[in-house]
């Protein structure tokens, strides 16, 4: 006798009940027990909860968990062929803008990209010991044959963390500018950063190939593109009214306020945001590895599926280092700007 028996019985349900039986579905380990002579006793202490299972255990027309996530999936593969033909044609220039960065990054010999990192992290910095830092490490990497997969980490990082600036700084100036989009926007962005990064790769190996990179950009894209909207939406809104009306004053219009007053006055949040983003991708690249992304998570991967601690740790060393560069890098940017503000 099944637990909640007595609620369709009660209810006059048991008829519609027993339709729904097709008694070849799994044996219970309270049906064992009763076959065998063993009845466990329910009392308020093992009172199982009135969960799906439990109620088709009582009532066969209700449907088992496993049919709810059946039908889940039966609902994305039949609109499956239908999205593809909307996104296809949309994130195709992301496969060929990875492609082509990818192979620039993996052309260019080292003795030319070294020193073009040594010039954009002085740039950046302003810092002689920063940029002496990130030739040590990038020494290291060369040195035990990590450098081409670094190149591969870097040009990823690169190309997504540019797409989430360029469409999260314009979301966010949105988002700013109208409550009610701001509204609407949070819960998605707080959809997209609760979401375990393992989740964003579940529809999308069923709507692209393993093969095609914007499989992992999209996800690195969706994981990554959230502080930067947020920070950007954030510091805009954090401009002294004060200046505003000032600004209001001098008869400037919406575009002259944006650019000239809230844009500057944001820019370290903003920045803030930007690192934070880069960060992100960095994190994502390695998840990512799991669907032919190239780069240092591939050898994280391969130390772990093959259980070579020494790949997996000199790899993931590698990784850290990439991290610390990427964020002194951006951190010292940040800085820069925050000292010209407040001179």
């Amino acid at each position: 006798m099944a637990t909640y028996d007595f609620l369709f019985d009660g209810a006059g349900l048991r008829d519609w009940c027993d339709t729904g039986k097709t008694g070849d579905g799994p044996v219970s380990m309270a049906d064992l027990l009763a076959k065998t002579g063993v009845s466990e006793e329910q009392t308020a202490w093992n009172l199982p909860f009135p969960s799906l299972d439990e109620l088709n255990e009582a009532c066969g027309s209700i449907a088992q968990s496993r049919d709810l996530t059946k039908g889940v999936e039966n609902s994305f593969l039949a609109a499956k062929d239908a999205l593809r033909f909307v996104l296809d044609p949309i994130t195709q220039p992301l496969s060929w803008l990875l492609e082509s960065t990818l192979s620039v990054f993996e052309a260019t010999p080292w003795w030319i990209m070294f020193p073009l990192l040594m010039i954009v992290v002085y740039f950046a910095s302003k810092s002689v010991r920063l940029v002496i830092f990130v030739t040590a490490c990038l020494l290291f990497l060369a040195f035990v044959d990590h450098y081409d997969h670094a190149m591969q980490t870097l040009a990823i990082i690169f190309v997504c963390a540019l797409l989430c600036v360029l469409f999260g700084v314009p979301i966010g100036i949105a988002m700013s500018r109208s409550n009610r989009l701001q509204r609407m926007t949070i819960p998605v962005l707080d959809m997209l950063q609760t979401l375990p990064p393992f989740v964003y790769l579940i529809p999308l190996i069923f709507l692209f190939s393993v093969t095609e990179p914007k499989l992992y950009g999209i996800a690195i894209i969706l994981y990554a593109i959230v502080p930067v909207i947020r920070l950007t939406d954030l510091g805009i809104r954090l401009v002294d009214k004060d200046v505003i009306e000032a600004a209001d004053s001098f008869g400037m219009t919406d575009r002259q306020k944006l650019f000239g007053v809230q844009i500057p006055l944001a820019l370290p949040n903003i920045m803030a945001g930007i690192n934070q983003t880069i960060m992100m991708s960095l994190a994502m690249v390695v998840i990512a590895s799991l669907v032919s992304a190239p780069g240092l998570g591939v050898l994280v991967l391969r130390g772990i599926r093959n259980l070579e601690l020494g790949v997996g740790l000199v790899s993931g060393l590698g990784i850290v280092l990439l991290a610390i560069i990427l964020d002194r890098v951006t951190k010292s940017a940040l800085d820069r700007v925050n000292a010209a503000q407040k001179h």
